[in-house]
C-alpha cells in the first residue's frame, strides 16, 4: 500500500502541471484582462466589456491610446506600457508561464493585482471557511444518508420507503441557491423568524466569548449554510446507499448467511454493509468537491461567507490572474488528496482490496 500511495502522490505533480497549463492557456484568450479592468475603472465605465465594445474604431484616435486596448482612449502609451510591465505582460506568454511555474515550485503564488496582498496569505485566510463548509456538509450528508438508505433498503416497498423517497426527490429537485434563499427568508430575519444570523461565520464579539461560547456561536452561524449545501448531496447519497444495499441483499452469500441462522442485524452490518459501502465511499471525493468547489461559490455569496469559492469567483470577474491560478491550484490539490483518501477508506472498509497489485 505504501508504494501505491507514493505513486499516487507523485502523479499529483503532472496532474497539477496539466491544470496550470490549461488554465494559463485559457486566460490568454479571455477578453478583458486586468489592464482592461484598470482602464475601465479610470474611464469611469465600470464594465470592462462595455469599455471594449465602446472603443470601436476610435480606440486609437483619442490621443495616443494603445490599439490593443480598445478602451484606452486618451491614455498615453507610456502609461499602458508601465501597466504591462507591472503585471508582467511585457513578456511573451511562454516566458510568463515558466516564470509562474518556477514560482509555484517554491510555493510563491505571487501577489494579487487588486488586493495588495500575497496570494498564499489570501488563500490561507479564506481556505478555513470553505473547508469548514464542505467538511460539515459532507459529514452530515453521510451521517443521514447511510442510515436512511439502509433503512429504506430493508423496508423496500413499504410506506416508509415511499414517503421518504418522495421527500428525497423533492429535496433533490430544489436548486441549492433557491433553498438557501428560502432559509434566509424564513429563518434569518427575511420575513418571518430571526433564529439565525444573516451573514458571516462568527459574531463581531467572537474574540470576547468563552471557549464554549465560541463553539456555540460558530455552529449558530454555520447551520443554515451547511443545511443549504447538504440538501442535494443528501438525496443522492441516500438513493445510492439504498440501491447498493438492495443489490447486495439479493446476492447468494446473503442467502447463505441467513440459511446458517445468522441474526438479521449481523447479516446486514457484518456482511452486506462492508460490500455495499464501497460504491458509496467511491463517491466521497465527488460529494466533497461538489460542496467545496461548486456549491461553495453560491452558498458563500448568499450567506456572505468570506471563503475560497467566493474569492475565486470575484477574482474571475476582476481578471485577477494570480488569485485565479492560486485558488484553482488549491482546489486541484485538495481534490487529488481527497481521491487518495478515498482509496485508503476503500481498504479500511474492505481489507481484501489490494491496490498494490495493480497499476495506478
Amino acid at each position: 500500500m505504501g508504494a501505491y500511495i507514493l505513486r499516487r502522490l507523485l502523479l499529483i505533480i503532472p496532474t497539477l502541471l496539466g491544470i496550470m497549463v490549461i488554465n494559463f492557456t485559457l486566460t490568454q484568450f479571455v477578453p478583458g484582462g486586468p489592464i482592461e479592468q484598470i482602464i475601465a475603472q479610470m474611464e469611469g465605465e465600470g464594465d470592462v466589456f462595455a469599455t471594449i465594445a465602446g472603443g470601436g474604431a476610435d480606440a486609437g484616435a483619442g490621443g495616443g491610446g494603445d490599439e490593443r486596448y480598445l478602451g484606452a482612449r486618451g491614455l498615453p502609451p507610456e502609461f499602458i506600457a508601465e501597466l504591462e510591465k507591472e503585471f508582467g505582460f511585457d513578456k511573451p506568454p511562454v516566458e510568463r508561464f515558466f516564470s509562474m511555474l518556477w514560482n509555484y515550485v517554491r510555493f510563491d503564488f505571487g501577489e494579487s493585482y487588486f488586493r495588495s496582498i500575497g496570494v498564499f496569505e489570501l488563500v490561507a485566510e479564506k481556505l478555513p471557511v470553505s473547508i469548514s463548509l464542505g467538511l460539515w456538509s459532507t459529514v452530515i450528508a453521510y451521517m443521514i444518508s447511510i442510515p436512511l438508505g439502509v433503512r429504506k433498503a430493508v423496508r423496500d416497498g413499504s410506506r416508509f420507503d415511499t414517503w421518504t423517497s418522495g421527500v428525497i426527490i423533492v429535496a433533490y429537485a430544489i436548486p441549492g441557491f433557491l433553498f438557501a434563499i428560502l432559509l434566509l427568508v424564513v429563518f434569518a430575519g427575511g420575513s418571518y423568524l430571526q433564529w439565525f444570523p444573516l451573514r458571516g461565520l462568527t459574531s463581531d464579539n467572537w474574540s470576547e466569548l468563552s471557549l464554549w461560547g465560541k463553539i456555540v456561536d460558530y455552529f449558530w452561524h454555520i447551520t443554515l449554510p451547511v443545511f443549504a449545501s447538504t440538501i442535494a448531496s443528501f438525496a443522492t447519497l441516500t438513493l445510492l446507499t439504498k440501491n447498493s444495499f438492495l443489490d447486495e441483499i439479493k446476492k447468494q452469500y446473503v442467502v447463505t448467511a441467513r440459511a446458517k441462522g445468522l441474526a438479521e442485524h449481523r447479516v446486514l452490518y457484518g456482511h452486506v454493509f462492508r460490500n455495499a459501502m464501497l460504491i458509496v465511499i467511491a463517491g466521497f471525493p465527488a460529494v466533497f468537491l461538489g460542496v467545496f468547489f461548486g456549491g461553495s461559490v453560491i452558498i458563500e455569496t448568499l450567506f456572505s461567507l468570506d471563503g475560497l469559492g467566493r474569492l475565486g469567483f470575484e477574482a474571475a470577474l476582476q481578471r485577477d490572474y494570480p488569485v485565479i491560478f492560486g485558488t484553482l491550484f488549491v482546489f486541484g490539490l485538495i481534490g487529488l488528496l481527497i481521491g487518495i483518501l478515498s482509496d485508503l477508506m476503500y481498504v479500511f472498509v474492505d481489507p481484501r482490496i489490494d491496490f498494490e497489485g495493480r497499476e495506478v
